[in-house]
């Protein structure tokens, strides 16, 4: 327990050095730059949990319920990206929709123009979706294979459509699941930097921000509160998130 909240409290304190003392939180939220990556911040990281839930448990459901030749392969190529650190992810964005990438030398010989979407809120979504979708497609594929497929027969017999069958019972059985890897990629989204530390350079979010605080400008007191403020938005994100997962869970049952 104190490994957690020593630092917690200690970044608490260092947030209070500053001339104003703990009225910085409110400077924090206040002031436009910060209130803006703020908001970035939670926006991307909301599109992104959205979009991964989506083509994560569609992709999810499919791998589940399908054998294949190199499904396998598949499913070791969909998690590999678990292994690159946010820096790689962000280069290999960079390579792709760049200003050198590979879209924009495709764009320039069809259009005569390139389109460049890194360095922009388009290039951190796509770049966090990149590592979300592994993050949150193992944990629908374990979803998957607990649903009991009788009831999806059962729902067909008595004369419902593949839609209402989709509806109806198969995402409630999924919920759980979706809510608690959407949580967690919430979560990752709203912490990631080496991600956002490769590709912001039209934009800011709170990592990064923080990071201009303590390191450049050395405002540690405001990169405290900006922390703490950045903590307490996911803490309650992920509390949300598992009393809805639980309280589903138990009406299920």
């Amino acid at each position: 327990m104190a490994f957690f909240i020593l630092p917690l409290g200690r970044l608490a304190l260092a947030s209070s050095t500053g001339p104003t003392g703990f009225k910085i939180y409110w400077s924090a939220i206040s002031t436009p730059r910060y209130f803006e990556a703020l908001i970035y911040t939670i926006l991307l990281s909301a599109g992104v949990t959205v979009v991964t839930l989506i083509i994560a448990g569609i992709s999810g459901v499919f791998l589940t319920r399908n054998n294949f030749r190199g499904k396998s392969l598949l499913v070791s190529m969909l998690t590999f990206p678990l292994a690159f650190p946010g820096v790689v992810i962000g280069f290999m964005i960079i390579l792709l929709v760049g200003r050198q990438g590979l879209v924009g030398d495709i764009t320039k010989a069809i259009t005569g123009g390139k389109i460049v979407l890194a360095y922009s809120m388009a290039g951190l979504f796509l770049g966090y979706l990149y590592f979300s979708i592994p993050r949150v497609i193992t944990t629908i594929m374990a979803a998957a294979e607990k649903i009991d497929l009788s009831l999806e027969e059962a729902a067909r017999s008595l004369g419902a459509s593949p839609w209402r069958v989709v509806k109806d019972v198969l995402i409630p059985a999924l919920v759980p699941g979706l809510i608690s890897s959407g949580a967690i990629c919430f979560a990752t989204s709203m912490g990631a930097f080496g991600t956002a530390f490769t590709l912001a350079t039209d934009i800011d979010v709170l990592p990064i921000v923080i990071y201009t605080e303590f390191t450049l400008l050395a405002n540690i007191s405001m990169a405290a509160a900006l922390s703490i403020v950045l903590g307490l938005i996911t803490w309650v994100a992920l509390s949300v998130a598992r009393a809805a997962a639980g309280s589903t869970v138990a009406a299920a049952g």
